[in-house]
Order: C-alpha cells, then sequence, then structure tokens
C-alpha cells in the first residue's frame, strides 16, 4: 500500500527551515544563510521511497512586513496551513515564547490541520534546558507531538519523519522517481547566486537583491553550459558594493556561484554576471512578479 501526504513547514526567519529540508532530503535544494528573510517562495521538495512520498513545503519566514514583497511572503506562508497533512512548526529552543511565535500560533487557532512543533538547534543547548522550552509552547497550543531536534547535526531527524508518517495516507505518487524538487532549474539557479550574495554582502545589500536568469542553453556538441544572470539591486549606491573594487566581489560571488550551479547540474557551467538597478522594487507589484515572486501563485 503507496502512502503518501504534503507537509508545510513554517517559522519565524532563520529558525533552520530550509537545512531541515535539505538534510531530509539529502541534497541542497534550498538556499541557507544565516540572514532572516532568506526564503521568498515557496518550494516544494519530494522525499520518494518504495513505501511513500512526501512532499515538503519550505515557507517564507512569517514576520511583520516592511513592503509588497515581505506581504507577498507572509501570504504565502501561512496560504499552506489549510492545504497540507501535517504543519511543522519549527521554533528555536527559548524559554520565552516571543512575539513573533506567538503570533503563528494565533494563526494555527484557525486550523484544523494536525501540527508537531520542532524545537530545532537543541545542539546549542543542554538536555534539561529542553523541558522549560517544551512547557512554555505546549502551554499555549495543543500540538499532536513535540519533538526536539537539531537539522544542522541531523539529530532526531528520524524520529521527526516518524511522526510525520502517521499523516501520510493510502495515496497516489504524484512526482516521479528521481525528482527532488518542483522549481524549475533556472529558478534554483538564480537561488544559488543569490544565496552566495546574502554570504558575502552585508548590511541591508542583500535584502534588495533579486536575480534573474537572462540565459540558460546548453552548447552545441559541448558538454558546457552558458547562465547569463543579472543581479537586481535597489539602490545606484548597492551597485558598486556588488560589484566591488576593480570587480573583485562580483568575481567571487561568481565563482562561489559556479560551483553550486554545476554540482546541481553535474556539467561545466559558464557564468556571466550582471548587475542592474531598480529603484524599490519590492514594493513593485509588476516587478516583484517579473522576478519570480508572484502572489497569484
Amino acid at each position: 500500500m503507496f502512502k503518501s501526504g504534503f507537509v508545510t513547514i513554517i517559522g519565524r526567519p532563520n529558525v533552520g527551515k530550509s537545512t531541515l529540508m535539505n538534510h531530509i532530503i539529502g541534497r541542497k535544494v534550498a538556499i541557507m544563510s544565516n540572514k532572516p528573510q532568506t526564503t521568498r517562495n515557496r518550494i516544494q521538495t519530494i522525499l520518494t521511497t518504495e513505501e511513500e512520498q512526501i512532499i515538503f513545503i519550505d515557507t517564507p519566514g512569517i514576520h511583520r512586513p516592511k513592503h509588497k514583497l515581505g506581504e507577498f511572503m507572509n501570504k504565502t506562508a501561512l496560504s499552506t496551513f489549510s492545504e497540507v497533512d501535517n504543519v511543522l512548526f519549527l521554533v528555536e529552543p527559548d524559554k520565552y515564547v516571543g512575539a513573533g511565535d506567538r503570533y503563528i500560533i494565533e494563526q494555527l487557532e484557525h486550523v484544523t490541520t494536525p501540527v508537531t512543533l520542532v524545537i530545532n538547534k537543541i545542539d546549542t543547548i543542554t538536555k534539561p534546558e529542553i523541558l522549560p522550552v517544551i512547557d512554555a509552547f505546549r502551554k499555549l497550543y495543543d500540538f499532536e507531538d513535540i519533538i526536539p531536534i537539531s537539522a544542522l547535526k541531523g539529530e532526531s531527524t528520524d524520529l521527526l519523519l516518524g511522526a510525520i508518517r502517521k499523516h501520510l495516507t493510502e495515496g497516489p505518487q504524484f512526482f516521479p522517481d528521481g525528482m527532488i524538487s518542483d522549481q524549475p532549474e533556472k529558478q534554483l539557479i538564480a537561488e544559488l547566486i543569490r544565496e552566495k550574495t546574502l554570504f558575502l554582502l552585508k548590511e541591508e545589500v542583500p535584502h534588495g537583491i533579486a536575480v534573474v536568469i537572462e540565459l540558460f542553453e546548453q552548447r552545441e556538441d559541448s558538454d558546457i553550459i552558458d547562465v547569463k544572470a543579472t543581479i537586481i539591486c535597489e539602490r545606484k549606491a548597492h551597485k558598486p558594493i556588488i560589484l566591488g573594487k576593480q570587480g573583485s566581489m562580483i568575481k567571487n560571488i561568481g565563482i562561489k556561484s559556479r560551483q553550486d550551479i554545476q554540482g546541481l547540474l553535474g556539467s561545466r557551467v559558464h557564468l556571466e554576471l550582471w548587475v542592474k538597478v531598480k529603484e524599490s522594487w519590492r514594493n513593485n507589484d509588476f516587478l516583484i512578479r517579473n522576478y519570480g515572486y508572484d502572489g497569484r501563485q
């Protein structure tokens, strides 16, 4: 009897949602950064075995939005609650439940989907310190399960998968064998490049960055794939920062991006990067859609 089901991963920014999903799948399909609001779109990742298929939905971190892009990200995350078989609510191991987590719990009151509390980053605390965290969250919501894990170290993720399997039902295999994400290759490449900007650039510059793939083409009679991408920034002052002194920064972004893209595609890649300024694009509905963040989906 083949089973299948959908699981959404929610939580505040930077609690480790993408790290968890990448660990479960065993491959990097979602970008990671120590900066909040890294994930902007809803990303479906597929785990398929002989007995089951689990479709994980990684969502943007729920936060107080400051622009239209932030509003889109919140709407994307909140819309998944009633569409799935199980909700994983990731939190950090804090004894005090902050306003951000309380806001998410308020939204959960309106859904009937079973919710599993996943206390991530337990590698940063001692085992006796976990109990007060469990107690603090249990007082606020009737969770189906409460599972402490470390997504980074892979600790207790097998227990989490066991809890998820309880909510799978007899059903079809929605995606073919070998498919690990519903994201087109161009979108995955754009996100890998954006990840490098998040890693290498400081302060507010990365949050105002989008990446658009202008060319994605296999060369004739060659295993080389040509990729041309444009890095979009919001302010003229940001462009020279992205370029760096004598082009050093964009060269570094290109080197690190190409390594990951070649790993993703399994082929040699010639990567060309450009930088373009689009003032306040995060508050422009047309540009938000044009750069791949479409609220109508």
